[in-house]
């Protein structure tokens, strides 16, 4: 496979104070699935994520578990972040960490250019601070509570807790200098932000006008020192969207950076805002390109509340994947929700899904053609003879979804490709149940039309696996497996995406294996409540 247009996809870094749920999985592998779909289309493709490690939670978090900061994050990202990984089969090309000595470097690299160019000055703030954002807030971001522990004070909306009003000495970023550069920005590439929703929001935020950015702390020292002043270290969000950057080699790799930059960003619509509008004035102050896009997707919610571990509505992946299974948990997050809309999760939604969809839809139909190979042809893929009307159906079915597929993953509409390529798993169904193999089995005279039948579902088949690949793994390599590809036609993933729906890759002679159920029965007592 030849090596195509750069495509860097970057997910959020993730704050190591405390361990992943499913609304961070679901990022992951939303971003998975995309940069495995663009790695399969033949682009330049790199996959980043990573995680947050600095600032006052942090400090506070370690303090409050009697370590250091340093010693807590190693042993979140070694006993849970990466774990995490492996339990939803990532693909990742590289894991930053904000204390890495990389990313230091380019951080400090960075910081110093804006302030030798006049970007950063130093000043006095008082505002109403956010401890768990990490934030200082505007008043309509805060509400006074009449109720529970912390009643009569001011709490953040999102973490409904105390806020602090703090005073002191920083270094700010000129950011007010880049409103209009910013509008314009959104106004030039109508896709930078999206979705519509989460981009009408940004532009609404700036035109409501843009104050200074402070960029350091003074208070506390677990962060990044400020080059020019070691008593101030730099503001934990100022630092981490820079991760993006040093992970592939700013200020000290500039081949690299040049062939990676500008990313794909997938976020929370809820950190939409840092992404879209801080982010991009830190790279232009830099004299670097914004990000090729920032697209802010929806929450996950339990019991109709965002996913929260403070509010105990988290559920971690593995309560899923023991039970269901990392494919089924793929499947199962891109498919039911809209991306970009918030989506409710439900254990009843995911086990139905998980029969209906999974079990029945298409792993009963991989398991029932490979088995009629098997028994009526000894497992040798039969040769079709002259293709009918309904043949050829089955070949637009899965040529039109091939495309319509690859043109959703574009603009990261992954539920809507999921969908397209659903419609070649209900084809065949009603193909098998309409042409009926098991009839046509039993007569001399229909051999050769249960030979075009058997092949038609098998080439069906085919594409499946490697249009469901980016998605499902683990399933369709064991498919590919039994359908015998790879000596013929080389490894799953080694397949061109884009090309699945072209008929008649799998070549007569194929040597079918029986497939054991890809996705088993599982009882409902199995099923977490």
């Amino acid at each position: 496979m030849s090596a195509g247009e750069s495509f860097y996809l970057a997910t959020p870094i993730f704050y190591v104070n405390d361990v992943p749920h499913i609304g961070h999985a679901y990022t992951e592998v939303a971003a998975d699935l995309v940069t495995r779909w663009h790695r399969q289309s033949g682009d330049d493709t790199w996959l980043l994520t990573g995680t947050d490690e600095h600032g006052q939670k942090i400090l506070r978090t370690a303090v409050a578990n009697d370590t250091t900061p340093k010693a807590w994050a190693d042993r979140l990202v070694n006993e849970s972040w990466l774990p995490l990984l492996e339990t939803i089969t990532i693909a990742n090309d590289d894991f930053i960490r904000t204390t890495d000595e990389r990313h230091e470097t380019a951080v400090k690299i960075f910081l110093q250019k804006l302030y030798d160019d006049g970007y950063i000055y130093s000043g006095e703030y008082e505002g109403y601070y956010c401890v768990g954002c990490e934030e200082y807030k505007q008043l309509d971001d805060l509400m006074e509570t009449e109720t529970g522990d912390y009643a009569g004070q001011l709490v953040c909306k999102i973490h409904s807790r105390p806020i602090e009003v703090l005073k002191e000495k920083n270094y700010f970023f000129r950011m007010s200098d880049f409103q209009q550069r910013l509008l314009d920005l959104y106004e030039e590439n109508p896709t930078f932000v999206q979705p519509e929703s989460v981009r009408n929001e940004i532009i609404s935020f700036v035109k409501g006008g843009l104050s200074d950015l402070s960029i350091s702390r003074s208070s506390f020292d677990w962060g990044i020192q400020i080059p020019w002043d070691p008593t101030h270290v730099v503001y934990v969000w100022f630092d981490a969207l820079l991760n993006y950057i040093s992970a592939i080699g700013y200020g000290t790799d500039d081949e690299n950076f040049n062939r990676r930059w500008p990313a794909t960003q997938l976020v929370g619509k809820d950190i939409a805002r840092f992404h879209a509008v801080i982010w991009p004035a830190m790279l232009m102050a830099a004299g670097l390109q914004p990000p090729k896009q920032v697209f802010g997707h929806g929450w996950l919610l339990v019991g109709g509340e965002k996913m929260s571990k403070s509010k105990l509505t988290g559920i971690a992946p593995q309560q899923i994947t023991d039970t269901f299974g990392a494919d089924a948990f793929r499947y199962y997050f891109m498919r039911a929700i809209s991306f970009g809309q918030d989506g409710s999760f439900s254990w009843e939604d995911l086990s139905a899904r998980y029969q209906a969809e999974l079990a029945n839809g298409f792993g009963n139909l991989a398991s029932r053609v490979t088995a009629m190979v098997t028994r009526y042809y000894d497992g040798v893929l039969p040769a079709p003879a002259e293709y009918s009307e309904a043949d050829l159906a089955v070949q637009k079915v899965v040529a039109d979804a091939t495309s319509d597929a690859d043109a959703a993953i574009q603009r990261l509409a992954i539920h809507e490709s999921l969908a397209a390529i659903w419609t070649i798993v209900e084809e065949l169904n009603g193909y098998i149940t309409i042409q009926e193999p098991w009839v046509l089995a039993k007569a001399d005279e229909t051999r050769a039309r249960l030979g075009t039948v058997l092949y038609t579902a098998t080439e069906g088949l085919r594409a499946l696996a490697v249009l469901l690949s980016p998605v499902i793994p683990g399933a369709t390599a064991k498919l590919w497996a039994a359908l015998g590809a790879e000596p013929v036609l080389g490894g799953l993933t080694a397949q061109v995406i884009t090309d699945a729906g072209t008929w008649g890759q799998l070549p007569a002679g194929s040597a079918i294996s029986k497939l054991e159920a890809l996705f088993p029965r599982i009882e409902q007592d199995d099923v977490p409540a």
